[in-house]
């Protein structure tokens, strides 16, 4: 598997090396016929050097542009080499899956090969013959001693007729019997697994263990009886050469640095292809973690103190329901895949140099003609108005320059004629001082004589304005009190409505209440039904114990007289034993069933309990929300009494209010009529410093406006036309 994979990335390498060298060398010898390079080198380097990437329109386009094609081509690479890594690993594990199934199947048929030699020794009747012999070492020793003998002999020829037995034992469930069996024999009735093999039957197959000669074997247990059912219940111990196993595991290779192995769920070596793994200290930690009989995921392992990916296959054994796993780091997987990266960097420095340019190009075509347009901006801003751009093109550049030079010579005849206009203005200005002196000491003059008239008038608007001003305040004060009253009408509506809203909820409060306590009523009567119920419970599970008794007397009767029938009543002896335990566990459940039954009960009369002492609060709670309900009543039909009294109060202000207003036109109409006098008197007066005013400006205008003048004409002269 490796070697093809190996001749696989060679082929693909092999046909990708050579295309892209030539694609390479073409398009780099394209790019500098075009773009000549050595033309642009010189202004992108100007450019880097002399502009913030953020205020230079080239280089953003330059940057804009390179980004845009490596990310499209980095993007685009390196998700074709994600797709192909996903796509190898789905491949590798799909089979390794059937690899390990494959294994999987054999291993089991060795292993059922082993349980069958096992069931030889069951149905070996000669061998059934001896052991019963061999029991009655009380009545006949010797006898005993030849039979012993002859069950060794047939065990080890049994061992010898397998390669991969490397010794078998028989032990007695009586410790006063000898084991038999090949090998040195080690007295193993203490262990807790012998001691589930007898209460449990069955087989157990136990892991990998290394033996004091330094050999590897592992373990297959059952149970049996002799054929009579006189030899008693013993225990057959096949000891099975690890490198049965093994030797098929290392016929497996899934790859560099990979592992397969034979655990226990407990991740105990069985067998592994790497040496010094089974029967060692080491367990596989994340068997725990794997779903299902059979399946693959990708998991964390450690390595030398380094954490690697591998994916792990699995797949359990039927017969001794061990796991073989398979493991493979993922990176040996996918390394073929780094060839579409390295394919993906190379595409990435041709499209990098393409890129570069390209952007030169851009930045010559855009950011030199843009930075020239500058500096002739900063030379007009000087002064100088005989700059030219003299760049001709069809593009937006082009148009801009030509729209510059445009824009300069109108600005050089806006200064020709502002130049002669100044002139003008300055003349004028004379002229305008002249006149502006001669009209500044008449408005002088009217000024004084306006300002005796305008002193009498306003004698007479001040009286009148404090009767105005009395007027307006009294009506202040009844505006303050009709307010007042008004904000006292809409709180006693507000207080209304919020009763009526209270009588409402409070009705409703008293409905839900009583539908509380009925339900409350109810719930007690069917609290009452249900503990009728329960006393038929009581019923049914008496009546089951009394089942339960007499089916244990049954299976009593039935082993008693099973043992009476010798061999032929065996098998009805065992399931007269099956029904008398299942006669013993259903009266344990009836009792369980019993007690809950109990606990339901009392929980009943708790829940009656609480039930009554709740019922009568919910008689008080309605009398309290009636109660209340009447109160908010009493204050509903007060505050309409209230709410109708300051209706009247109202009227009687308004009447007042109407009165007060006429008074306060008649004084406003004297007031309005000194005003008058007084403002008509003030206005000419006003009017005359106005104009003495104006004329003094007049004056002062004329002053800055020759002034102004001569500094625009001073101003004209700096620009070059």
């Amino acid at each position: 598997m490796t070697t093809d994979k190996e001749e696989q990335k060679v082929a693909v390498s092999s046909k990708v090396a050579p295309w892209v060298a030539k694609a390479t060398r073409k398009g780099t010898h394209n790019l500098k016929r075009l773009l000549k390079p050595e033309r642009y080198s010189k202004d992108f380097m100007h450019l880097v050097k002399n502009y913030n990437p953020i205020r230079s329109v080239g280089m953003k386009l330059f940057l804009i542009f390179f980004a845009a094609i490596m990310l499209f081509v980095v993007s685009l690479g390196m998700l074709s080499y994600y797709k192909a890594k996903s796509t190898i690993e789905q491949n590798a594990a799909t089979a390794y899956q059937q690899t390990v199934q494959q294994t999987s199947e054999k291993l089991d048929i060795i292993l059922e090969r082993f349980q069958d030699t096992s069931t030889q020794v069951f149905f070996d009747t000669e061998l059934s013959d001896q052991l019963q012999k061999a029991v009655k070492q009380d009545k006949n020793p010797f006898a005993s001693f030849v039979a012993m003998g002859e069950v060794n002999k047939k065990l080890t020829n049994l061992a010898f007729t397998n390669k991969a037995i490397d010794s078998m034992y028989l032990y007695p469930e009586e410790t006063n019997l000898a084991a038999m069996g090949t090998g040195t024999q080690k007295d193993v009735r203490q262990e807790a697994w012998f001691k589930d093999i007898l209460k449990n039957k069955g087989i157990v197959w136990l892991p990998t263990q290394v033996n004091d000669n330094g050999s590897k074997t592992f373990r297959l247990a059952r149970s049996m009886n002799s054929m009579s059912g006189l030899g008693g219940t013993y225990v057959l111990v096949m000891d099975l050469k690890s490198s049965a196993v093994e030797d098929e595991l290392k016929g497996i290779n899934l790859g560099s640095g990979s592992m397969i192995s034979l655990v226990t769920d407990k991740g105990e070596f069985v067998g592994s292809n790497n040496e010094g793994l089974a029967g060692g200290k080491t367990k596989l930690d994340y068997v725990s973690k794997l779903e299902g009989i059979e399946g693959n995921q990708i998991m964390e392992q450690e390595a030398d103190g380094k954490k690697q990916s591998v994916l792990a296959v699995h797949n359990t054994l039927g017969t001794s329901k061990w796991i073989l796993v398979g493991v493979v780091p993922v990176s040996e997987l996918v390394k073929d895949a780094k060839g579409i990266l390295t394919t993906t960097w190379i595409f990435a420095a041709v499209a990098a140099l393409i890129a570069l340019f390209i952007g030169l190009w851009i930045v010559r075509l855009v950011a030199r003609p843009l930075t020239h347009l500058k500096d002739l901006m900063v030379e007009g801003a000087k002064g100088n108005l005989q700059i030219r751009t003299n760049y001709k093109a069809q593009d937006e550049i082009g148009q801009l320059s030509e729209s510059f030079d445009t824009m300069m010579e109108q600005i050089t005849l806006l200064v020709e004629q502002t130049n002669a206009s100044a002139q003008e203005v300055l003349n004028t200005a004379t002229e305008l001082g002249d006149a502006s002196k001669k009209t500044a000491i008449s408005a002088k003059e009217i000024a004084a004589a306006t300002e005796e008239i305008a002193h009498g008038a306003a004698s007479l608007a001040t009286e009148a304005e404090r009767g105005s001003g009395l007027t307006g305040n009294i009506s202040q004060q009844m505006d303050t009190v009709m307010a007042s009253n008004h904000e006292m009408s809409l709180v006693a509506q507000e207080v209304e409505q919020s009763s009526e809203q209270g009588t409402i909820q409070l009705k409703n409060l008293l409905s839900k209440t009583k539908v509380t306590e009925e339900t409350t009523h109810a719930l007690v009567g069917k609290v009452d039904e249900l503990k009728k119920t329960t006393s038929d419970v009581f019923k049914v599970l008496d009546v089951l114990q009394d089942i339960a008794k007499q089916t244990n007397i049954l299976s009593l009767n039935a082993t008693i007289e099973a043992a009476r029938a010798g061999t032929a009543g065996r098998g009805f002896m065992v399931v007269a034993n099956e029904v008398r335990q299942l006669a013993e566990q259903s009266r344990q459940a009836i009792r369980t069933a019993t007690g809950i039954t109990n606990n339901i009960v009392n929980e009943m009369n708790e829940t009656v309990q609480a039930l009554s002492e709740v019922y009568p609060l919910f008689r008080e709670q309605m009398g309290a929300v009636q109660e209340t309900t009447d109160i908010f009543q009493s204050v509903q039909q007060q505050m309409g009494e209230f709410a109708l009294r300051l209706g009247t109060v109202t009227a009687s202000i308004h009447h007042l209010s109407e009165s007060q207003t006429t008074l306060s036109e008649a004084m406003t109409n004297v007031s309005a009529v000194a005003e008058q006098s007084s403002a008509t008197s003030q206005e000419v007066a006003s009017l005359s410093t106005e104009q003495a005013n104006i004329g003094n400006q007049l004056v002062g205008l004329s002053d800055k406006l020759e002034g102004v003048s001569v500094n625009l004409k001073e101003q004209l002269s700096r620009f070059t036309v």
